[in-house]
């Protein structure tokens, strides 16, 4: 059995960047379940877990296009010192929350920090890079309308 739009799976992956360094896995730990064509994960990481079926292993090299997007430089944008709370005191790097004007929260990094203010980049850290995905489908969860079928 090949996996297939609406299937709910559970993959083992591990993510790399360009240079082949691993940046995260869920070896050794659960692999993740989802069900394809639902978008819970990226694009490129759906089309590839498509047509795998259990046991199988597939590398993936993804395109930003295809993962977390190209970076926006418009999503870059200067907090104010003066509309930060008195005890706002960040470190270059820090990834924080802040909330649009509909309040929903949004993670920021802090890129910079000037005399103004804060330089904040909302854009995902992984945005605007090649990424690599080794995949290992480990099983096609059967769904209720699957068992009685």
């Amino acid at each position: 059995m090949e996996v297939k739009n609406g299937d709910k799976v559970k993959v083992h992956y591990t993510l790399k960047d360009a240079n082949g360094d691993t940046i995260e896995t869920s070896k050794g730990i659960a692999p993740i379940e989802f069900t394809v064509g639902e978008g819970m994960v990226i694009p490129g990481f759906e089309k590839g877990v498509t047509g795998m079926k259990p046991n199988e292993t597939k590398r993936l090299t993804l395109s930003p296009e295809d993962s977390y997007g190209l970076r926006d430089e418009n999503k870059v944008f200067e907090f104010a010192r003066k509309s930060a709370p008195g005890d706002f005191d960040p470190r270059i790097g820090d990834t924080i929350k802040m909330h649009r004007a509909d309040g929903r929260s949004v993670p920021v990094t802090v890129a910079a920090i000037t005399d103004k203010g804060f330089m904040m980049d909302a854009n995902h850290p992984l945005a605007g890079k090649e990424l690599i995905f080794e995949l290992e489908l480990i099983e096609i969860v059967p769904t209720e309308s699957k068992l009685t079928g």
